[in-house]
């Protein structure tokens, strides 16, 4: 509240809240807005995908990192809309002037404006760069070795829900390793309405196999198919200068 992001307000409704810790030990404010993103209509122009923008970076041997300031919250909510970001604490209820993550058409609007970077958190010039779970430079790109380890250290599901959570991060990698649908059969069999959760031996099999060839291909580089020149945001291409055609 005292920059002016938030202010009190009527406890209409509230959305959830939590708190998680940052890289540097701070906490963000997380808001649950689920039910409100169902009733919100969406852009439907498409956001990059991430095998796109990988495939725009072949050839590219320095590369340059911007983190927004404040990311969303430079934004403002138009005053008719500003009673939909409630969100409830222990303290009472608020509601955001300023663009919250976790909207639905929040990412499409980043985009689409003229934002200011943070410098002491940017990077330039560098010859790799951590991106999405990947490390990408000159050779390539190949998996951050960070996040391998969380899917290496991941016991064996108790429950559909977490049989689903350790798919949908071990798949996010499935482009490093051929056959990853066939390994994962019995584990995503699972996941069907019509069958009982049952964690077998070969299920026990499948998934400690899934983990091994997962620090198999940590070191493996996956080169981009596209050769053509493209500036990507936040990564820039750089051949001989820097070059920039977004604005920030």
């Amino acid at each position: 509240m005292d920059k002016g992001f938030t202010r009190p307000s009527y406890p209409l409704w509230g959305a959830p809240v939590l708190f998680v810790k940052k890289k540097d030990r701070s906490i963000r404010l997380c808001i649950d807005y689920r039910q409100l993103n169902k009733v919100t209509v969406k852009n439907k122009y498409p956001l990059p995908r991430i095998n796109d923008l990988f495939d725009q970076l072949k050839g590219a041997t320095v590369f340059s990192k911007a983190d927004l300031r404040s990311g969303y919250y430079q934004l403002r909510v138009k005053e008719q809309d500003v009673s939909k970001t409630m969100f409830r604490m222990r303290y009472g209820h608020y509601e955001f002037l300023v663009m919250p993550f976790g909207l639905t058409n929040a990412p499409t609007t980043l985009r689409d404006k003229q934002l200011y970077v943070k410098f002491s958190k940017s990077e330039f010039w560098l010859r790799e760069v951590r991106f999405l779970g990947h490390i990408i430079s000159g050779d390539g790109v190949r998996v951050d070795p960070s996040k391998i380890l969380a899917i290496v250290e991941r016991k064996p599901p108790r429950n559909v829900s977490e049989i689903r959570s350790f798919l949908g991060l071990a798949g996010y990698y499935r482009r490093f390793f051929k056959g990853f649908f066939m390994i994962a059969t019995l584990v995503t069999r699972l996941l069907q309405k019509d069958v009982k959760f049952d964690w077998t031996d070969k299920c026990q099999q499948s998934f400690e196999k899934l983990k091994t060839l997962l620090t198999k291909f940590e070191d493996t580089t996956c080169m981009a198919r596209v050769a053509e020149y493209s500036p990507v945001t936040p990564l820039t291409r750089n051949r001989h200068q820097t070059r920039v055609k977004k604005r920030y």
